[in-house]
């Protein structure tokens, strides 16, 4: 075999070599992406789950006697706020999520506040129905913060791949890009102060 033959084998094998991980290295960013997809079509699900307990809640919540309307009211805003945002798996950006977060935090914060204001009606808390939709939001709010911690575990294990090297050469040439995840609301860090 002559050094031309040789040359030719040895680089025939570099890139076939060089193809294999560039396939592999590819297939593996598509696979992270869909992962990250996939975890924020659950977040998304626990959102609409919530969203479609809130109009049951409150007309349970109607019921009662001198309710409180702005309660009421503020509960309805948020709702509306928060389904009105539509965020795609592949349009994560730190400020539409940033947007979309505090749109959900504010329906939150209105539900916290309903809650709050209809321990003041004894008849209220005690119908049957009323409790059951209590436990309803109880047990979606746990699966909403399952929903965040999965999507946030998806994001990481994107955002490593995507930013280690030599992927990092790779994503850079097909487009893909590290994203955010969830971030504690600010103040969250302090304990809500519940005034009536």
């Amino acid at each position: 075999m002559n050094t031309r033959n040789l040359t030719l084998i040895i680089i025939l094998a570099v890139i076939l070599i060089f193809g294999g991980c560039a396939c592999s290295g590819y297939n593996g960013l598509v696979n992270q992406d869909e992962n990250v997809k996939k975890a924020w079509n659950n977040v998304q699900s626990d959102y609409q789950q919530r969203a479609d307990l809130v109009p049951n809640l409150v007309n349970t919540v109607k019921g009662a006697a001198n309710f409180e309307q702005q309660t009421l009211t503020n509960v309805v805003e948020a709702r509306a706020k928060a389904t009105s945002i539509k965020l795609d798996a592949t349009d994560l950006t730190p400020e539409k999520l940033a947007q979309f977060q505090q749109a959900q935090a504010q329906l939150s914060g209105s539900l916290g506040r309903l809650l709050a204001v209809a321990e003041n009606y004894p008849t209220l808390k005690a119908t049957e129905n009323f409790q059951q939709l209590q436990k309803q939001l109880e047990g979606i709010e746990n699966g909403i913060r399952n929903s965040r911690n999965n999507f946030n575990a998806a994001i990481n294990d994107y955002n490593v791949k995507v930013r280690s090297f030599p992927m990092n050469t790779l994503a850079g040439i097909f487009g893909f890009k590290a994203k955010p995840g969830f971030t504690a609301e600010p103040g969250s860090e302090k304990a809500p102060e519940v005034k009536f």
